[in-house]
């Protein structure tokens, strides 16, 4: 709603602010509404996890990519993202995971590309069964494959990815063959959308949206170039990562004397885009380390496709995203003590933007809570923080004096002011939670223990 006050331009501008990042707003908005307009936006978010973006307006834009390319393949994976969140919301799983779309993104891949790889061609609608039932396994937190995955990779605190689809799309695969009756597969024969290599830049031009394109399956630059607006309204880093990582699987292509037709059909870019925008700033905090860690990791999946699609071609199956999962996985579990590369925990994971502001306010909490400790080691309090011991701090620096001893406690004198109950709670609240998502009464009371902070 826009303000009477408030000018006609800057209103608008604010108003479509909303809609990116996240869209929170229009999510509390959804949260209120019948179930029907809820699931909706649970599928469109869904489908736009796929990119690690939890947007259902760039949802909405990937699926009209979707249907540009082929309406077949759109409406498959509508269908396998619905049964998925369906089922989730049947079971009684986490409500806010399930708003967020991540019990979709599986099911909408092992739609799309069970429409892919079909020899049966379009509008074969006895597809319907086998997209609906893998949808069904593949859906997250499920007890089947999702729960046992989940229970090896929470002990590292890491994302299960894309696995569930890897590997129910490559059981269908391998069950049904090329000869089955009702269900046979092909490999598929990618074509360059754009005919004959007539000039040499225009292929390795729209090579890079035909990359970021290939995640879903669609060789169409049209609609890899959708895609990237969908991706762009949500996070612009996403959006730069996403481009990043298609331009480092077609460099590594061209450098391994790749057949050309793969490498501009994309097929050489699409897991690095993934593994690109999942290190650049999605499960990292965004730091110029983190770009380049991001960049080292889209080239190191690059290498992996190629070995995977090698292997898994003597068994006659598609990579699809083990490359991906695989190569993240790995950089997500690298070890450092490098302060700059700070992966955060999956109850915080949110957009590139977002989790940079998050890191700020834990810094910045992080300063409140030791100066918090260092004044009560100036009182001489011996247990945690109590009404009796936090009820003065010192005003201001003038009113304090440094002491040399050993353990560099803080001797507090001369004029106080006792807190207020609200400050006194946040103070309190501040040292049992330690570093968590700060109110803001947090806030102001970190602002304020950080300017009387002595010296």
């Amino acid at each position: 709603m826009l303000k009477a006050s408030e000018p006609f331009c800057s209103g608008v501008l604010r108003a479509l602010w909303d809609f990116t990042g996240d869209m929170r707003p229009w999510g509390e908005w959804v949260k209120r509404q019948i179930l029907a307009i809820q699931l909706i936006d649970y599928i469109l978010r869904g489908v736009a996890q796929v990119m690690f973006v939890n947007n259902s307006l760039s949802g909405l834009l990937i699926v009209g990519g979707l249907f540009l390319q082929n309406p077949w393949w759109a409406l498959n994976g509508l269908l396998g993202t619905a049964i998925s969140t369906v089922s989730a919301i049947a079971l009684r799983q986490n409500r806010d995971a399930v708003s967020a779309g991540l019990h979709g993104y599986n099911g909408s891949l092992v739609g799309i590309l069970m429409a892919v790889f079909s020899a049966k061609g379009d509008w074969y609608l006895w597809l319907f069964i086998p997209n609906v039932l893998l949808s069904m396994l593949c859906r997250s937190h499920f007890p089947i494959v999702s729960s046992a995955l989940s229970a090896i990779t929470s002990k590292w605190d890491v994302p299960i990815f894309t696995l569930p689809f890897n590997i129910l799309i490559c059981l269908h695969i391998s069950a049904t063959g090329a000869a089955h009756p009702f269900f046979p597969q092909v490999c598929c024969q990618f074509q360059l959308p754009w005919g004959r290599l007539t000039e040499a830049w225009l292929p390795v031009f729209l090579s890079v949206p035909v990359g970021v394109g290939q995640v879903f399956g669609c060789d169409n630059p049209w609609t890899g170039g959708v895609i990237l607006l969908a991706l762009l309204l949500c996070s612009p880093t996403i959006c730069f990562h996403a481009m990043l990582g298609s331009i480092a699987g077609l460099c590594t292509g061209l450098a391994l004397a790749a057949p050309p037709a793969d490498v501009y059909s994309g097929l050489w870019g699409y897991n690095s885009v993934l593994s690109c925008i999942a290190i650049g700033g999605v499960f990292y905090a965004l730091t110029w380390q983190t770009h380049i860690l991001a960049l080292t990791c889209a080239f190191f999946c690059a290498y992996v496709s190629s070995a995977t699609s090698k292997l898994m071609s003597v068994l006659s199956l598609p990579a699809c995203t083990w490359p991906f999962c695989l190569s993240t996985l790995i950089f997500l579990l690298l070890s450092s003590e490098n302060p700059a590369l700070c992966r955060l925990p999956l109850a915080a994971v949110s957009y590139p933007e977002e989790n940079r502001r998050y890191l700020k306010q834990l810094k910045a909490w992080g300063r409140a809570q030791s100066s918090i400790q260092e004044a009560t080691e100036g009182m001489k309090v011996e247990k945690p923080l109590s009404p009796s011991s936090v009820n003065h701090f010192p005003e201001s620096p003038a009113d304090s004096t440094r002491c040399s001893h050993n353990n560099r406690k803080r001797k507090v004198a001369g004029r106080m002011r006792p807190l207020s109950g609200c400050q006194l709670h946040a103070v309190q609240k501040a040292a049992q939670t330690g570093f968590s998502r700060l109110s803001i009464c947090q806030l102001r009371i970190a602002r304020f223990i950080l300017k009387c902070r002595p010296g």
